[in-house]
């Protein structure tokens, strides 16, 4: 009996040494973000200035899941946000305001200190249908959807992270896949979009081959891949009930062709590269600021600014150019930290 008895005694004590040095152990994992819903609205009653009764939503969630374990380190982050409008007016009441779908991820060995060999993924796009609204009664032409545009990046290079805040990667070996992708449903409800898309977002290339004129055909595609060299930077900084996300990201595609198009009256039209040429730097810089108060409320600030070689965009006069493209949401509503 006593021998059961020190036995189990000796189990018991190897149980509780086992749980003890378990907890003591860190995970290697690690998980942060926040997520919430902004909300404002507007009521007007005989306002002699003018305007509009409006309700505002905007749903977010930002996630950043880490990994680190001897010289292996993992990180994931995810972006999503959508937002929509309501204005009491009789064409256009429910509007698009914010439409993201973002994610990253990277997997690095440490090759010397804050030094990590590394292979890089990420993928943007968008939830739902963006139109341009007119406020008329014809139909709002779209001018985004799910994969209309589309990015999507795969590298492999050198990423230097001093800390578990701050990164810098780099890559001389980065693929880039810019998707416009229209179904036949949507195509042969709305006859034209599939190639509007494609000219919006540059998945076009010229033929190799000139008509009599002189002239270049341009060949229409769903995606166009490019392989180039990025510049990725990143800050992820939380302080109490304050967190900081900002991400800034560099391409610029290995190519370069400035022979110079024209139209069959002799116009110039462009470049054969449309400016899609190494030097010239596509730009995606994306910032959250937000706080959290009284354990369910929070302030956030969002921005974005894009710059796309060859994306061109139509101005109040429908000026067709290269434009900065930028955004920003300031909000207060219910949210939650972790």
């Amino acid at each position: 009996m006593k021998k059961y008895l020190l036995s189990l005694t000796a189990l018991c004590l190897a149980i509780g040494l086992f749980a003890q040095e378990a907890e003591q152990t860190p995970s290697p994992w690690s998980c942060t973000g926040v997520v919430g819903l902004n909300a404002s609205a507007t009521g007007l009653v005989n306002w002699a200035a003018g305007g509009n009764n409006n309700v505002n939503g905007v749903a977010f969630g930002k996630v950043r899941l880490l990994f680190n374990e001897d010289n292996l380190s993992w990180e994931t982050n995810l972006n999503v946000e959508y937002g929509l409008s309501y204005i009491d007016q009789k064409y256009d009441p429910f509007q698009k305001t914010s439409d993201v779908i973002d994610f990253k991820t990277k997997f690095g060995w440490q090759f010397h200190k804050s030094w990590f060999l590394t292979a890089a993924a990420g993928f943007k796009s968008q939830f739902d249908l963006g139109r341009a609204y007119d406020g008329s009664e014809a139909e709002d032409p779209i001018v985004s959807k799910f994969l209309a545009p589309s990015y999507t990046d795969i590298s492999v290079g050198i990423d230097w992270k001093p800390n578990s805040i701050f990164s810098v990667y780099l890559s001389p070996v980065a693929g880039q896949i810019t998707t416009a992708v229209v179904g036949d449903h949507m195509e042969a409800k709305h006859e034209g979009l599939r190639q509007q898309m494609q000219e919006k977002y540059a998945t076009w290339t010229y033929s190799k081959e000139g008509n009599a004129d002189g002239t270049y055909d341009k060949i229409y595609k769903n995606f166009k891949a490019e392989l180039g060299l990025t510049l990725k930077g990143a800050i992820n900084y939380t302080y109490k009930d304050l967190k900081i996300i900002t991400s800034i990201g560099l391409f610029t595609p290995y190519a370069w062709d400035k022979t110079e198009m024209f139209d069959a009256e002799k116009n110039f039209i462009g470049y054969r590269d449309n400016n899609r040429r190494f030097g010239n730097f596509d730009v995606d810089w994306d910032a959250a600021i937000s706080y959290q108060f009284l354990k369910c409320l929070n302030v956030t600030l969002s921005t974005s600014l894009k710059y796309y070689n060859g994306v061109k965009i139509a101005d109040k006069e429908g000026v067709m150019a290269e434009r900065v493209q930028f955004k920003s949401i300031l909000g207060l509503g219910v949210g939650y930290s972790f």
